[in-house]
């Protein structure tokens, strides 16, 4: 039986203070309704549906090709909102999983649990709800005696005996797709809120002898809506620590997890070391045996077995096994390190290959380079790559030597086990075994430093009457 998921992110999310749409605002990296969709198509639906409003745009801007789209202009329930979906999905057979965009701790176990509820006691309706010692602002799922499911009651409609309850619908269900939209058109808003509330198609069923069921989460956090910042602190809490708990079960040691944080896509291989301030976002790969940190920002990487990296950043690179990164250096996008190469203090490498067993020790910029096996950067050394209109390409063979404070004017080679001199600036490509020196020839002036200081204090002395 095919399953849809519908998402609910229509709304403006006012309490949230931000120009940013609500669902869109990120949890881990990733913002909300990201996350919701990526456990939608974990548990294998056919097609995912967004319920847009405000903000439709960006949030089709976002999600792209994952998502179909049905847009809510005026807000009017959540009823309402579903009923926009009914072009897409209202002649479809199958389940439906109505579920809201700012619940990202959702989880794949829990959406399976609540499928597998569903077809298994052939219910038209089945709720997902949660215990809460503290069930306030939230619809209470009302049994009898039996523990049927009776109602679900909006809080600012409940009953006191009703507003005692603590079991609360915290906004997902499963339902027969047809059924959903054959009730639909049969809600009305007389409510203290003035609008359709999709509970009401839970008593809709029941009044034609519907079954309609609940599956409680074991874990209530799941249920946490994102309505204003400090919700959304508190799911991003969760979700690190659920991250980084992850990784430690599977073997990577953790320092201090309170102050780790690691992507939802970041895979870590056995044996890796993570010390405090480490941030790894992105589908980062990770090898075993690393040693990462303290204070590493690393996004969209593929670190091999055996790396050292410390207190550096890098984005969209690629460091081979048993290569060594920092302190304070900056790999950007298209740096590729190959194995066991030092990359060391305050070096900026871009777009450039460095090959095996070479090293960038200090002070550096390689951009736009091919870099040999075994070659030396001395420090201060800089691939000048730019020549205000385009980029051009340095390329350093196996062996070659460069000295310190060497300026390399691209378009330029330098040969096999060439070498280039301390504080020259190479124009001209350098054959293999050469030796390139570039720089004018040192001149004394005698006694010349005293003359300059006097003059420029006059100078000063006259500027200031």
């Amino acid at each position: 039986m095919n399953v849809y998921g519908l998402v609910l992110a229509a709304g403006q999310g006012k309490r949230m203070k931000s120009k940013l749409y609500k669902v869109l605002h990120p949890v881990c990296g990733i913002p909300m309704v990201g996350h919701v969709i990526h456990v939608l198509e974990s548990v294998q639906t056919v097609q995912n549906i967004v319920i847009v409003g405000h903000g439709a745009e960006a949030v089709q801007a976002n999600l792209g090709d994952r998502a179909a789209y049905a847009l809510q202009a005026e807000q009017l329930g959540t009823g309402h909102a579903v009923q926009q979906a009914a072009p897409l999905l209202a002649d479809k057979d199958g389940i439906t999983i109505v579920i809201c965009g700012d619940t990202p701790l959702i989880t794949k176990s829990s959406l399976d649990q609540m499928i597998a509820c569903h077809r298994e006691r052939g219910a038209s309706a089945t709720i997902l709800s949660a215990e809460l010692s503290d069930p306030t602002g939230y619809g209470r799922v009302i049994r009898g005696e039996d523990a049927s499911v009776r109602r679900i009651v909006e809080h600012k409609d409940c009953t006191a005996d009703e507003a005692a309850v603590c079991e609360i619908n915290t906004g997902t269900y499963c339902f027969d797709n047809r059924k959903l939209f054959e009730m639909l058109p049969k809600l009305t808003n007389e409510n203290a809120q003035g609008e359709y509330y999709l509970t009401d198609v839970i008593g809709l069923l029941q009044e034609e002898g519907e079954k309609v069921e609940a599956y409680c989460l074991p874990d209530a956090a799941e249920a946490t809506g994102v309505n204003d910042r400090v919700a959304l602190a508190e799911v991003e809490r969760v979700m690190r620590q659920r991250i980084v708990e992850r990784h430690m079960r599977n073997g990577v040691t953790v320092i201090d997890p309170a102050h780790t944080y690691i992507g939802p896509y970041v895979e870590i291989g056995a044996d890796t070391i993570l010390h405090p301030g480490v941030h790894i976002t992105g589908h980062t790969v990770i090898g075993e045996d690393c040693e990462i940190g303290p204070n590493c920002q690393i996004e969209q990487c593929r670190i091999a077995a055996s790396v050292h990296i410390t207190q550096s950043v890098l984005t969209q690179a690629e460091v081979e096994a048993e290569a060594t990164v920092g302190p304070f250096a900056y790999l950007r996008p298209g740096a590729q390190i190959g194995p066991k190469v030092k990359i060391g203090d305050f070096v900026e490498v871009k777009n450039a290959r460095i090959g095996a067993g070479s090293k960038v020790s200090h002070l550096s910029y390689v951009g736009d380079a091919d870099i040999g096996q075994d070659v030396n950067i001395g420090c201060g050394a800089i691939t000048v790559n730019y020549d205000g209109i385009a980029k051009h390409r340095t390329v350093i063979d196996d062996g070659a030597f460069v000295g310190s404070n060497v300026n390399l004017i691209a378009p330029v080679h330098v040969g096999k086990g060439a070498y280039v001199v301390a504080g020259s600036t190479i124009t001209q490509d350098v054959e293999a075994e050469d030796l390139a020196i570039a720089r004018e020839r040192q001149t004394n002036k005698p006694g010349y430093a005293a003359k300059l200081k006097s003059r420029i204090q006059s100078r000063n002395q006259s500027q200031n009457k």
